[in-house]
């Protein structure tokens, strides 16, 4: 069709559709375009000007195009695109940062054309305000939902908008929407089904109002009060720009029904606040209502606030006085903790129970009163879910928000806030991160990880949060398991020496410390197996073995995966979670079934034969794995044990099915109340009824020195010498050091997964110190190339920091985008440095490395792991400040054929065995057969008069005459017996330790 005929053809189609007038009042101004997709934005992104996509991964961002269309509302193009997410996706147009932001403040809001697909799904659409250019700025959120067919024009104005809460690209700028100082927009396109859409026209329209210079908020949604007493609700006036109103805002109150009785529970008011023209901004008036003492003892009574505001917007919500709970035994600190419980559970609901037992994500809340609304006993933060911005006082505010949600519930039952603090407070920006499980393992120092353990649980306490999921006691088989680096080591004697975290974390084992304010809930997990996963049994997406299932004899689970959580049941650990993985016991006629849904382990081994007293939480949406429909997921898994959801944003769904399961008599009444008084068992214990805020007296301590000295001198004692020729190490401070490598000055590659997001980052993530900047600060005479470009000649020696980038769970499964191999440009660093001069190798890892091929060029190697944030702590080893003491948690292997190897095979032969780690210290014993004999002969008198600190310190001598002799001459022979002696160790026997090393010693 000619241009001409097009033309005629698309402005008769405008005259009949509906569209094609838009009225407008005629003191309206005339609309200002933003986009009109005639091409005159580019496709780019920042610093420049342009619409670009994202996405969750690879497949999530939608593609776009400018489409030439005769029915195009605006022009004769659109944009138009096509998505299939399964994650998130969508596109944003920026405007440059190189000028001047967009002012939109005279506008009353932004519309657009959209083309309906009547798909029902929400849309959201997103503004950028203020900051330093489009992804760097606030985000202001509003949806529109796609339930019409064809065009229709979208408005949105202004005052619908309101501040993310889940995600912010930076820190809090000012939390105002001011509309001055604007970058741009961004649409969120719905995920879970291929689609395609067109969008036209993007306009700012109408004359701005007051309504939205000015809003009218109160000090807070909920306001307890003790009955007799006065509540006092703060009404404050606040216009964008901190101007004067230019009109007045009129607020008309009054008390309106809730279950409190007016006249009776409280004094009825009503009125109206005026703040006339003029008023400065910030200006705050009260609003008092008086409650009446009746002495009856009594649940906690509502009394909604109803505000009617005129000339500017109103509270998002209606504010409620609330009559505390009183005189009622639960209440009553001075009574034993199983008889508050007693007396709280005969008072509650069926769907107050079900709410103690749900636990939804933090962003994941369609409201917050939804805390209320469905008796929520618990919310998280996954991770990366942290407020804006990530401070303690943030995290400390955000929580302090969600417990006084609870005080508008009958029994006033806080909520026990968890998060993963798997090496520190992780999530915090600023906190002190800890080496990863697989580097403390390596100090083989159990009050090490007790002082790991205090410092995470002090920090964590200190921003309000009482759970944390931690500590892993996943017994580690196969290093290509994604989670490897979770676990202490693949022994289990070593993972329950570790346990003394547990106490670190929570206090004494009978649970008297956890009101402390420095101590946590802990939490046992994986329960149980999740270690011994099969290469290749994972049917979780792209994962090879992660959440898979684990094939044992039933004494092979005793041995292996029971032993550490018996140890954490006698330690007191409060909380238990189950693996997502699936267990096979040979023999049982079972086959394969998921953990969530082994009432037999959960039920049976861990509340019955192991007397576990805490409750069970689940792990993340692990429900949704079981067969059948949700029903059976609900019912399958509270029968089999569960006692809390981990359902983060299926909550609502999750308390419903669970009341009907129990009306519907398919799950008893007796295990909803033994589940919730397991859980109001552990809030009484951790003292959130007498205080559910934040206890921030320890806030100043996040991060500190002395938190921070634990973690470096951690770091140290993790550092493996496997190999040492000629004495390279320590390095002397007279030498000139070249250093290289990817993980040299990395501090997000030094720290791992879990740090800052699920996945950890690359890159200057987290407050800290990298190895290069502690070699620095050390006082070596360092020069530094990232790649080994820079000229290798007049060096003394070089330190190549190579080894693997962050990941997380099966994310990071070898077969999953990841291998045991290290990368090109890392072999080429060791080949380049290790050429040019002595060179020693450390491998930043959360497994290891296969360097076999490259260990003849190598004189040092080192096994640094995932140190954290204190790369001084590798430094101290590397110039000699602190001894190179750590070992081997797990075994080294040859190459990847060799999988699983571990301590204890009948075939095993490993580059280094378990247990192995050289010495930089200077009393490293002498002697030969004749010494091991007497060693063997103290070290079994130790074992009898139960002398273990004598008996350590003799198999260690024991050990160290070994390796000195073995260096370099590790076979089989050798290495069989040297791993079976550390497992001995760990088991208290002594003298058979220093029996085995004298085998290894005669094999070399």
């Amino acid at each position: 069709m000619r241009r001409t005929a097009l033309l005629a053809s698309a402005a008769l189609l405008a005259g009949l559709l509906p569209w094609a007038a838009t009225a407008r009042a005629a003191d309206e101004p005339a609309p200002v375009p933003v986009d009109r997709f005639e091409g005159e934005v580019p496709f780019a992104s920042q610093p420049a000007e342009g619409i670009f996509t994202w996405g969750g991964d690879a497949d999530d961002p939608p593609t776009l195009r400018l489409a030439d269309r005769a029915d195009a509302p605006e022009g004769g193009k659109v944009l138009a695109g096509s998505y299939d997410i399964s994650g998130y996706g969508g596109f944003t147009h920026d405007f440059a940062a190189t000028a001047p932001a967009h002012d939109w403040s005279a506008h009353q809001g932004i519309r657009f054309w959209w083309e309906g697909r009547n798909t029902g799904k929400r849309i959201p659409f997103e503004i950028k305000d203020g900051g330093a250019n489009g992804e760097a700025s606030e985000l202001w959120t509003t949806s529109f939902t796609d339930d019409f067919t064809g065009w229709k024009q979208i408005r949105l104005p202004f005052t619908d908008f309101a501040y993310r809460t889940d995600y912010q690209p930076v820190g809090g700028i000012d939390h105002v929407l001011g509309l001055k100082e604007m970058w741009g927009y961004a649409l969120t396109l719905p995920a879970g089904a291929k689609g395609d859409f067109a969008m036209d026209g993007v306009e700012l329209y109408g004359r701005a109002d007051q309504a939205l210079r000015a809003s009218v908020t109160t000090d807070a949604p909920v306001h307890p009060v003790e009955e007799g007493g006065t509540a006092k609700v703060q009404v404050t006036v606040a216009t964008t720009g901190e101007q004067p109103l230019t009109d007045p805002v009129i607020v008309t109150y009054a008390t309106g029904d809730g279950t409190a009785t007016a006249g009776q529970d409280y004094t009825p008011v009503s009125g109206t606040l005026t703040f006339p023209a003029g008023t400065a901004s910030g200006t705050v008036r009260t609003i008092a209502v008086p409650t009446r003492r009746d002495r009856a003892a009594e649940p906690a009574e509502t009394v909604p606030l109803k505000l009617t505001v005129t000339g500017a917007k109103a509270p998002a919500e209606t504010p409620q006085v609330v009559i505390d709970a009183h005189g009622l035994p639960y209440l009553n600190a001075k009574l034993p903790v199983k008889k508050r419980v007693a007396d709280l559970l005969s008072r509650m609901s069926l769907a107050e129970k079900a709410g103690q037992m749900t636990q939804a994500e933090r962003g994941a809340m369609t409201q917050p009163n939804d805390i209320a609304a469905y008796a929520l006993g618990s919310l998280l933060s996954g991770g990366g879910s942290t407020p804006t911005p990530n401070t303690p006082e943030a995290w400390a505010k955000m929580i302090d928000a969600f417990q006084l949600r609870t005080q508008a519930t009958r029994f006033q039952i806080p909520l026990v806030y968890g998060v993963d603090a798997v090496h520190g407070h992780n999530n915090l920006s600023g906190a002190t991160v800890m080496p990863h499980n697989v580097g403390i393992g390596a100090t083989r120092d159990p009050q090490l990880a007790f002082q790991t353990g205090a410092v995470t649980a002090a920090e964590v306490r200190a921003t309000g949060v009482p759970w944390d999921f931690a500590p892993c006691l996943c017994v580690s088989r196969d290093e290509r398991w994604g989670r490897s680096y979770e676990s202490f080591g693949e022994d289990p004697a070593l993972v329950d020496s570790m346990e003394t975290v547990i106490q670190g974390l929570q206090g004494r084992a009978n649970g008297k410390d956890l009101g402390r304010g420095d101590k946590v809930l802990a939490t046992a997990k994986h329960f149980v197996g999740d270690g011994g996963t099969a290469y290749g049994s994972s049917t979780t997406g792209k994962y090879t073995i992660d959440q898979g299932v684990t094939k044992v004899t039933r004494q092979e689970l005793e041995d292996i995966h029971l032993a550490p959580f018996r140890t954490a049941v006698e330690r007191g650990v409060g909380t238990v979670m189950p693996s997502y993985s699936s267990l096979d016991i040979a023999g049982d006629g079972k086959g394969a079934v998921k953990m969530h849904a082994r009432g037999d382990m959960i039920n049976g081994v861990l509340k019955g034969r192991m007397g576990f007293d805490g409750f069970v939480i689940s792990d993340w949406n692990a429900i949704d794995q079981l067969p059948g429909d949700y029903a059976s997921h609900v019912r399958t898994s509270v029968n089999a044990g569960v006692d809390m959801m981990m359902v983060p944003y299926t909550y609502k769904e999750f308390s419903t099915a669970l009341v009907d399961e129990v009306k519907a008599g398919r799950v008893s009444e007796q295990r909803i109340d033994d589940a919730v008084s397991r859980i109001l068992t552990e809030k009484f214990k951790l003292g959130l009824f007498e205080h559910p805020y934040a206890d921030t007296s320890g806030a100043a301590a996040i991060g500190s020195p002395a938190h921070r000295e634990v973690a470096r001198r951690a770091a140290a004692e993790s550092q493996v010498l496997l190999k040492n020729a000629g004495g390279l190490l320590p390095l002397k401070k007279s030498e000139k050091v070249y250093v290289a490598g990817s993980n040299a000055d990395d501090i997000g590659n030094q720290t791992g997964g879990w740090t800052l997001t699920w996945q950890g980052a690359s890159g200057n993530t987290v407050p800290g110190t990298t190895i290069l900047q502690g070699l620095r600060e050390a006082g070596g005479n360092v020069t530094y190339s990232k790649d080994a470009s820079a000229p290798t000649g007049g060096y003394d020696v070089g330190v190549v920091v190579v080894g693997e980038t962050p990941y997380a769970e099966g994310v990071g499964d070898v077969g999953n985008g990841h291998s045991l191999s290290l990368s090109a440009a890392d072999q080429a660093a060791v080949d380049k440095v290790c050429a040019a001069m002595k060179c020693a190798v450390l491998i930043v890892s959360g497994r290891p490395q296969l360097v076999g091929d490259r260990l003849d060029e190598i004189d040092a190697l080192v096994a640094s792991w995932l140190p954290g944030t204190e790369g001084e702590g590798v430094a101290d080893v590397l110039y000699g400040k602190r001894p190179f003491t750590g070992q081997l948690p797990v075994t080294w292997p040859k190459s990847e054929a060799q999988l699983p190897i571990n301590v204890g095979d009948t075939a095993y032969d490993p580059q280094f065995p378990y247990g192995w780690g050289l010495t930089t210290r200077t009393d490293v014993p002498k002697g030969g057969t004749a010494t091991l004999r007497d060693l063997a002969v103290r070290a079994a008198k130790a074992e009898r008069h139960r002398d273990d600190r004598t008996g350590r310190a003799l198999v260690t001598q024991a050990r160290l005459l070994v390796q000195q002799k073995a260096d370099g001459h590790l076979t089989a022979a050798v290495a069989k017996p040297f791993a079976d002696a550390d497992h001995l160790l760990l088991t208290g026997r002594y003298g058979k330790a220093v029996e085995k090393l004298a085998e290894a010693y005669r094999a070399v």
